[in-house]
């Protein structure tokens, strides 16, 4: 590998980190360099998930599909597989893995969750309904979001 080759891979390399750096910098600390002491901790699928969800949530949301209503702190989705006729997925723009990792600089975000929900379910006249969200071990994944579900 000459110089020129060298300089292109640390400048690239510093780019990507800057561009990771700015992407990540609001979501919660996940394990996935632990390899060598791999246990309930180390990155997975669902953490992985979770994490490109918290970027694509709270840096693109634009880039969200499927998404039929947003305000500052959440956006809600219709997922393109559905558990019922009626079924939205509503999702805080903080990265909070579960329920269990609330905290009290969280509150803005779940109420004004709970507040969609309400808002969806008054405007499409929604009468009997399951809302609903997934702790550790039933997460697809791992990234606080709940779920309505009804029938039609």
């Amino acid at each position: 590998m000459n110089l020129k080759n060298i300089i292109i891979f640390i400048i690239l390399l510093g780019v990507g980190t800057l561009i990771g750096g700015y992407l990540f910098r609001d979501t919660q600390p996940r394990s996935f360099l632990a390899v060598d002491r791999c246990n309930d901790t180390c990155f997975n699928t669902n953490e992985l998930l979770g994490i490109l969800g918290s970027v694509g949530v709270q840096q693109l949301p634009d880039f969200v599909p499927f998404v039929v209503e947003e305000t500052e702190k959440t956006i809600v989705i219709e997922p393109p597989i559905k558990k019922a006729p009626i079924h939205y997925v509503i999702i805080p723009k903080k990265d909070i893995k579960d329920i269990a990792d609330i905290s009290i600089e969280d509150t803005e975000y779940i109420m004004d969750a709970y507040a969609v929900i309400a808002k969806i379910i008054k405007e499409r006249g929604i009468k009997e309904y399951k809302i609903y969200t997934n702790g550790p071990g039933y997460q697809t994944v791992n990234y606080l979001h709940f779920h309505i579900l009804a029938e039609d």
